[in-house]
């Protein structure tokens, strides 16, 4: 007779713990809809509110979360300014209306693992991007991944650019030098040579700068096999057989590439 307690190889596993996660808003309307919302998801469970930073990690520090959501503006402590002491104890969704490029790129440069503007998801993929988070994949929504884009092609811009001044010094004299200037003055030289749609460039300034197929897929709200197509054309394009090497020509550190034959 088989002992009550030993489980049986034939039993269904049992359902994993629900994710804990904590709600970080100053907005009581936006906090408790937040928190019917997420409490009415199987698998989610919300263990905390906090108003402001500070309560914050009061909160992630005796409840453990899995995963904390995050405002940008708060009174107090603000969500940029306790970013770095949140990750420190769990992921961080970035969950808010602010939609600056420079407030994104901030965040995500203090560690957040998503950027969600409120009014660019549903329900629905808010609780997926919760839960991908959780598993270190991240999860940008239009606004956040249009301003990581403006970032990589400013660098590039500037990239060109000192470029540029190292080899002819009087190139861009008189001639504007931000950043944004730099971008529109300057053709996408290896775009064109290339032959890249708009997409493939986009997917290839993500390549390079460390993004895996996961990433791109969620930044371009696309699908995995969506990206690995447009990956395979654009190897196909840039004779390559590798990421780094993909990588070195459309960056111009090959000497085949449009900026290593200036």
């Amino acid at each position: 007779m088989r002992n009550p307690e030993t489980p049986s190889p034939f039993d269904a596993p049992p359902p994993p713990a629900p994710l804990r996660v904590i709600v970080a808003d100053d907005n009581p309307v936006v906090r408790a809809g937040l928190t019917a919302l997420l409490s009415g998801r199987p698998g989610i469970t919300v263990v905390a509110e906090a108003a402001d930073g500070r309560e914050a990690y009061e909160a992630a520090r005796t409840r453990r979360p899995d995963v904390i959501l995050l405002d940008v503006r708060m009174p107090g402590v603000d969500g940029l300014s306790a970013l770095p002491h949140l990750v420190r104890l769990a992921p961080v969704l970035m969950l808010t209306y602010s939609r600056e490029s420079e407030i994104v790129q901030e965040a995500l440069r203090l560690g957040a693992g998503g950027y969600l503007v409120h009014g660019e998801f549903t329900p629905d993929q808010l609780v997926t991007a919760i839960r991908d988070v959780k598993e270190g994949k991240a999860h940008l929504t239009a606004t956040a991944a249009g301003a990581l884009l403006t970032r990589l092609r400013a660098e590039g811009a500037a990239r060109d650019a000192a470029a540029n001044a190292s080899t002819t010094p009087t190139a861009l004299a008189g001639k504007p030098t931000s950043p944004e200037q730099l971008s529109r003055m300057q053709p996408p030289v290896a775009q064109s040579r290339y032959q890249l749609s708009t997409r493939e460039a986009e997917i290839m300034d993500l390549i390079a700068s460390g993004m895996s197929n996961q990433q791109i897929a969620a930044a371009c709200f696309i699908s995995e096999k969506t990206v690995k197509n447009h990956i395979n054309r654009i190897f196909a394009k840039l004779h390559s057989t590798s990421r780094a090497e993909a990588t070195a020509k459309w960056l111009g550190t090959t000497p085949g590439s449009p900026r290593g034959r200036q």
